[in-house]
């Protein structure tokens, strides 16, 4: 993957994980899908919660230049989808998350560590 989108799915993992978010996954698919190049999926405990990772996420990309194409769902909803073309962000609620388990649809992806996303 290019080092544009590496960067904004480091980005996002970090405003992700500043917001305390529960089970970050970030999977490669694009090797298996035109959609994107990552994925990134995560949970909060609550609607308030769900909104503050969404919120981060909008403000640390836009500030190092990044605009969504669109966010789908509402923010104190279940599930938001954050789409900036090479990288699409879920942000769940606990029960969605289980329930929608994109983890299994996306499993041909490539599960990428905090780690890998640091490295250039």
């Amino acid at each position: 993957m290019d080092n544009l989108s590496k960067n904004m799915a480091r980005i996002t993992y970090e405003a992700l994980d500043s917001k305390k978010a529960e089970d970050i996954k970030v999977i490669e698919i694009g090797g298996i899908s035109v959609i994107a190049d990552y994925f990134i999926i995560a949970n909060g405990n609550s609607s308030s919660q769900v909104e503050a990772m969404v919120n981060e996420v909008e403000e640390r990309l836009g500030r190092a230049g990044y605009e969504p194409k669109r966010i789908e769902g509402v923010r104190s909803s279940g599930w938001v989808l954050m789409d900036y073309g090479d990288i699409v962000v879920h942000v769940f609620s606990k029960e969605d998350r289980l329930f929608y388990d994109l983890e299994r649809i996306w499993r041909d992806g490539k599960s990428v560590e905090k780690a890998e996303l640091e490295k250039e």
